[in-house]
């Protein structure tokens, strides 16, 4: 029988948590932006595929540095303001890409975009690690996690009819302008959880049933030297690229295999992302469910994982589709795969790790998902214009999550809480 308060009635826990599904959305809808309009500006501008690799490959590199900063930034300063300074960059950086033509000049404006959305999962999880206990942490990381899809699912549908009747570059700043309504959002009403006033005593005992380890400062060497930090970073480097093809080039397979035009990129992409969203909050869910029924958390989350890895693999065959709407149905398979697999896997500090430390290994995280994903952007270019069919990126994809969990599983055969020293810089 598992001991602890019982389930509380207050909601302000889901509150945070559908401030940053916000949040999750707009970033999503702001770096989209670009690959939407990528046919027809690569069309009327003179882009090459590998002008346009390079700009998914800076991107990552600014995304994956910056990801190892603001881990350890908002492991110091808390979620609130570390996720205020990250939305206000990111803002900037979007909006500018109005101000350019070349793939060149929108490098200049990718790169403060790519910076400031670094800071977004891990200030999300820092959040949800202050706001969650363990038994609810992953179910509200795949509700969180699934605001990806929709902000993927909404871009094709506001993009196109902005700039077909604005003008491509009011794309970037009217989508820009809605991050300046979350930002005062956010600090109006977040805090920690003993910070806030409104919060019940039963939902606040409930929200810290798992013991609360002092705060600590921690050496790099101390956080390199635990097992849990290589398993996390090990499986963010495998499965991250898998997504970022994704995002930066769905619009492109679809336009190149299907000759969807973007005005009609709307239909697939919110299938696709759809499917996503329902495998996020599953993955999250099955594992959640898995460990409330007794189950130890490494048996839950490596089962959860492993049904997702299974999800992915029909997408080898998605280059051969005989129609759109079967080549839909296996992407987002592999999508809804995929964000189920990520669910459990950025569960994997909180479960395994100080809460105080979570940041700092979620940025390393990110910068070796970010150097994977370079690797794949040029893989991907290449491919693209030398075999020009997307069947070996694929055949990457489909197999990338068995890989990833049988990495994680030799690296950490077991969920441990690690013992760390904390003895300073």
């Amino acid at each position: 029988m598992r001991s602890g308060p019982s389930k509380p009635h207050g909601r302000l826990r889901w509150i945070v948590c559908a401030l940053i599904f916000a949040a999750v959305v707009l970033s999503y809808v702001d770096r989209l932006v670009l690959p939407t309009l990528k046919p027809d500006l690569q069309a009327r501008y003179g882009w090459s595929e590998s002008g346009y690799a390079s700009l998914a490959i800076w991107f990552q590199a600014g995304y994956g540095v910056a990801y190892v900063f603001f881990g350890r930034l908002i492991d110091r300063l808390g979620a609130r303001l570390g996720y205020a300074a990250a939305v206000a960059l990111w803002t900037l950086g979007h909006m500018a890409h109005a101000l350019f033509t070349s793939t060149g000049g929108m490098l200049i404006a990718r790169i403060p975009l790519a910076i400031g959305e670094a800071g977004t999962f891990p200030a999300a999880i820092a959040a949800t690690n202050a706001w969650f206990p363990k038994r609810e942490r992953a179910f509200a990381i795949g509700l969180f996690n699934a605001g990806s899809n929709v902000g993927a699912l909404l871009t094709p549908l506001i993009v196109p009819v902005i700039a077909l009747t604005l003008g491509w570059r009011w794309a970037f700043i009217l989508t820009g302008l809605l991050t300046v309504f979350w930002l005062v959002a956010w600090l109006g009403f977040y805090r920690a959880p003993r910070e806030k006033k409104s919060i019940t005593p039963e939902e606040l005992a409930w929200i810290e049933a798992d013991p609360v380890e002092p705060v600590r400062s921690v050496s790099w060497r101390e956080v390199l030297s635990h097992r849990q930090t290589w398993a996390y970073m090990a499986s963010r480097f495998l499965i991250d690229p898998v997504w970022w093809t994704f995002i930066f080039w769905l619009p492109d397979f679809f336009n190149r295999q299907f000759h969807v035009k973007m005005l009609d990129f709307g239909p697939p992409l919110i299938a696709v992302y759809l499917m996503a969203d329902v495998g996020s909050i599953a993955g999250g869910w099955m594992s959640s469910r898995l460990l409330g029924r007794g189950w130890s958390l490494n048996r839950s989350r490596k089962s959860a994982m492993l049904l997702a890895a299974c999800c992915a693999v029909p997408i080898a065959f998605a280059p051969h589709a005989p129609g759109l709407w079967s080549a839909v149905v296996l992407v987002g398979l592999a999508c809804a795969g995929h964000q189920g697999f990520s669910a459990n896997v950025y569960a994997l500090p909180g479960d395994t790790l100080p809460r105080w430390m979570s940041g700092t290994v979620v940025g390393l995280g990110g910068l070796s998902g970010a150097l994977g994903g370079m690797l794949m952007a040029r893989f991907a270019g290449v491919i693209l214009e030398t075999v020009g069919s997307y069947e070996p990126i694929f055949l990457v994809a489909s197999c990338a999550y068995f890989l990833a969990l049988a990495v994680l599983h030799i690296i950490l055969p077991r969920y441990q809480v690690a013992a760390v020293k904390g003895d300073g810089d």
